[in-house]
């Protein structure tokens, strides 16, 4: 079976992009994962630390039993995204044994995210991780530069923090960081925002976030590895595919397929509805926003 960094660093070469689907409530594996088949796609079935302190995830072991219920080697694979060192509330994470559980549930990517250390403390974290993965044969994905959006308490506005780069990856840093960290995927900061996940404005509508595709170009150029876009879900689609040709080989997507679902249920729906919703959600992602259906054996067949 093609590893998942295989199969990214194919995305990379060709101009191609994998999503990785965020699952905060477990009913939500099935329909993605049948949505991606149905496409012929491929996606990572991801779930992040805080999908299991502030939803209903539960936990890595959770997912990964439910996944194994309808894994599909040629379209899926299983990735732990976020687990932060210092989380959005400020507190500090044991973090190690997260990973040791993950990769031992057969995990097959995780993600360091230790963006708010400074950068010496962001690549010795990363490095510690990034040789536990390898360790395991899997791909360890980081990220650097702030992407902001998962903090409690409202943002400045998004014209602001778009014009003044806010958060931007710097590009010397991120030269550096490849080659001192030793990932394989590199998260940048680029102009999207991540879906807000506490108090009301959860359930609010994502701005529609540009790119700086400028900047993308230079971290390119810097870092020579495939690229992470995350909050991808509301992204301008053609800054999003322009975004895929320079570089971006991963875009995480939570908030669009959370909030369908969540929407059912607080209507009075059914989680089987609530299920359908997810599965029309996706679909409408992958072939019409994302226009990467029938793209699998692109991607899982080894060169």
């Amino acid at each position: 079976m093609v590893g998942s960094g295989e199969i990214v660093a194919s995305a990379f070469r060709q101009g191609l992009m994998v999503p990785a689907f965020n699952i905060p409530y477990l009913p939500m594996v099935k329909p993605v994962v049948q949505a991606v088949a149905d496409e012929d796609a491929f996606a990572f079935i991801a779930v992040a630390r805080p999908e299991w302190i502030k939803f209903e995830a539960i936990g890595p072991a959770a997912v990964a039993e439910e996944f194994a219920k309808w894994e599909d080697p040629e379209h899926v694979r299983l990735h732990l995204d976020h687990v932060p060192v210092l989380d959005e509330d400020g507190l500090h994470v044991d973090f190690i044994p997260i990973f040791r559980e993950a990769i031992a549930l057969g995990y097959q990517s995780i993600m360091i995210d230790a963006s708010r250390l400074d950068l010496d403390g962001n690549i010795q974290a990363t490095r510690q991780v990034a040789d536990m993965a390898h360790a395991a044969g899997i791909a360890c994905e980081a990220e650097l530069g702030a992407i902001l959006g998962h903090e409690a308490g409202p943002l400045p506005s998004y014209d602001q923090l778009f014009a003044s780069g806010m958060g931007f990856t710097d590009v010397a840093e991120a030269e550096r960081f490849v080659q001192e960290a030793g990932c394989d995927w590199l998260s940048v900061a680029i102009g999207s925002v991540h879906g807000a996940i506490s108090g009301a404005a959860k359930n609010k509508q994502k701005i529609e976030a540009r790119l700086n595709l400028e900047h993308l170009k230079r971290l390119r150029q810097a870092t020579g590895i495939p690229l992470v876009l995350h909050g991808g879900s509301s992204v301008k689609r053609d800054m999003l595919l322009s975004a895929v040709e320079l570089g971006i080989a991963k875009v995480n997507v939570a908030t669009e397929i959370r909030q369908a679902y969540e929407a059912v249920l607080r209507e009075g729906g059914q989680v089987a509805e609530a299920q359908q919703t997810v599965y029309d959600c996706t679909i409408w992602l992958l072939r019409d926003y994302f226009a990467i259906s029938g793209t699998s054996q692109c991607l899982t067949t080894q060169a």
